[in-house]
C-alpha cells in the first residue's frame, strides 16, 4: 500500500517503512539503521492493527553495538502481554510509542479523528529502545488545522509541532524526523 523513507535528524537514522492493509487489519514492517552518540544500532518492527489503528501485537528486534534484544507484545481483550508476561500497568491501553519512529504518531492521529482546535489525552506503551525501557506515559494530541498535530508528552513538557500526510503518516516532525522518500 505504501512504502517511505523517514531521516531521523536528532537519531541519526533512516528508516524504510512499509504499511499494508486488508479488510480487517493493517500491518507495519520497518527497518531503521543509525547512530546516537556512542550506539550504533539497527531495528526491525513488526506492528499489526485492527482498521480502527489499536494496537493488537508488534515485535521489536534491536541490535545495538551487537548486543541483540527482541521484545514482543500482544493483546488480549484489554490487557498486553509483554515478552509472555501480563503487565497491568498497561491495562486498557490501545496504543505503543516506539522511540526511534514517528510512524506511532499516526496510531493515535488516525483512531482519535479529533476535530481542528480540540485534543485529547492518552496513555501509551512507550517502548524506548536505546535505553531499554518500556513504560506508560501520558501524551496529548491537539489537532491545530487539516494535516498539524501539536504532540505533548505530559510528563517531561516535550511538545513538536506534527505535519501529517493525507493517510497520517508523519511528513514533518520539527527536529526529529523528516519523510524523504515516498511510493
Amino acid at each position: 500500500m505504501k512504502t517511505l523513507i523517514w531521516q531521523g535528524i536528532y537519531y541519526q537514522s533512516l528508516e524504510y517503512f512499509n504499511l499494508q492493509s486488508d479488510h480487517h487489519n493493517y500491518t507495519v514492517e520497518s527497518k531503521i539503521i543509525g547512530c546516537l552518540e556512542d550506539k550504533i544500532y539497527s531495528i526491525e518492527y513488526k506492528i499489526n492493527t485492527d482498521k480502527d489503528w489499536i494496537v493488537q501485537d508488534f515485535l521489536i528486534e534491536s541490535e545495538i553495538n551487537t548486543i541483540k534484544r527482541t521484545i514482543s507484545g500482544k493483546r488480549n481483550q484489554n490487557q498486553w502481554e509483554i515478552n509472555g508476561v501480563v503487565n497491568s500497568k498497561f491495562n486498557n491501553f490501545k496504543f505503543i510509542d516506539i522511540s526511534l519512529t514517528p510512524f506511532t504518531n499516526t496510531l493515535p492521529i488516525n483512531h482519535l479523528k479529533i476535530p481542528e482546535n480540540n485534543s485529547q489525552k492518552i496513555d501509551v506503551l512507550y517502548i524506548d529502545i536505546l535505553k531499554h525501557q518500556t513504560r506508560p506515559v501520558q501524551q496529548q494530541y491537539t489537532r491545530t488545522a487539516v494535516n498539524k498535530y501539536l504532540y505533548e508528552n505530559i510528563e517531561n513538557d516535550f511538545k513538536a509541532e506534527i505535519s501529517v500526510d493525507e493517510s497520517g503518516l508523519v511528513s514533518s516532525y520539527p527536529e526529529l524526523f523528516e519523510k524523504i522518500a515516498e511510493n
